[in-house]
């Protein structure tokens, strides 16, 4: 299949390439720098020049291709719910661009709208519409697409890792500098699951190959580490002190990332697993960070 790959040059969407490739499949790889064109052309990958702001060069795209995964976010998480809506017009776009087809589309969520419930683990066959995170938007534009016949999938992601980056727990480190401490809520119990970035890269692909419509898959390695481990961990990297916060003092500490440091978020991926035959097997959320060099990065367009 020729596959149209939305971030194909971000840190999940680089990793999908080879998997696609190795699988015998085109990739039509989205960027909207010719650095990154260049970058796709060193992988195999075609180029084809867009932005999520630009919804005729995001159904250009997927006009050209047998299948669609989206990975592309963006990942300003202070303007979160903006960048959230963002999101639910790219998704749309894309669709559109696949009605009337039998061609899939795979989008991305998170693992928190499959919620059970306190203290329960997310599953795949729920889907939770009272959820608070603002990216609960993206799998309602997916569910209105499934519902026009257009071959929707959803992955949903925990806390996407390697020893560079590891999804929300990267600003939360960049807050911790700035702060001076490393800070938790209450007594640090919540917990948030996890994968590295080369597992979900695989399940991306398995997705698209062996998955079905309207199925939702978690690319969840780990079901949940608590605040306080990362805290202390991270605390360790930075040579800083770790300090438990009320609820109260989170929003004055944390600004943004207060919505999401007491959230309780474990998940688990057994349908997944038994699904698609998916067995992550890279490290594990505190073994990056215990690797990790503990200094601010600049990513790559």
């Amino acid at each position: 299949m020729r596959v149209f790959l939305t971030g194909a040059t971000g840190f999940i969407g680089a990793r999908i390439v080879p998997e696609l490739l190795a699988a015998g499949h085109q990739v039509l790889g989205l960027t909207r720098s010719d650095a990154g064109a260049d970058r796709l052309i060193e992988a195999g990958a075609t180029p084809h020049h867009g932005t999520l702001e630009d919804p005729a060069s995001l159904r250009a795209g997927a006009e050209q291709a047998d299948a669609v995964i989206h990975t592309a976010f963006d990942h300003t998480f202070s303007n979160f719910v903006q960048n959230c809506e963002k999101d639910r017009h790219a998704i749309g776009a894309l669709g559109e661009a696949l009605r009337g087809s039998a061609r899939p589309l795979i989008i991305t969520s998170g693992t928190g709208i499959g919620d059970a419930g306190p203290g329960r683990l997310a599953i795949e066959a729920l889907f939770n519409p009272e959820h608070p995170n603002p990216r609960i938007v993206s799998e309602q534009t997916g569910n209105a697409l499934l519902e026009a016949g257009v071959d929707v999938r959803v992955m949903r992601l925990p806390q996407v890792h390697d020893t560079v980056r590891q999804g929300l727990i990267s600003p939360y480190i960049d807050i911790a500098r700035d702060k001076g401490v490393v800070a938790y809520v209450g007594d640090g119990a919540n917990r948030w699951p996890a994968a590295h970035v080369l597992d979900v890269a695989k399940l991306y692909a398995l997705v698209l190959d062996q998955g079905t419509m309207g199925a939702r898959y978690h690319a969840v390695a780990e079901q949940g580490i608590s605040a306080r481990a990362i805290a202390e961990v991270v605390a360790a990297g930075l040579g800083l002190p770790t300090v438990s916060l009320s609820p109260e003092e989170a929003p004055g500490h944390f600004g943004w990332f207060a919505m999401f440091a007491a959230l309780d978020m474990p998940a688990s991926s057994d349908w997944t697993r038994a699904q698609l035959g998916w067995e992550p097997t890279g490290p594990g959320l505190i073994t990056d960070l215990e690797a990790m060099v503990y200094a601010p990065i600049e990513v790559p367009a």
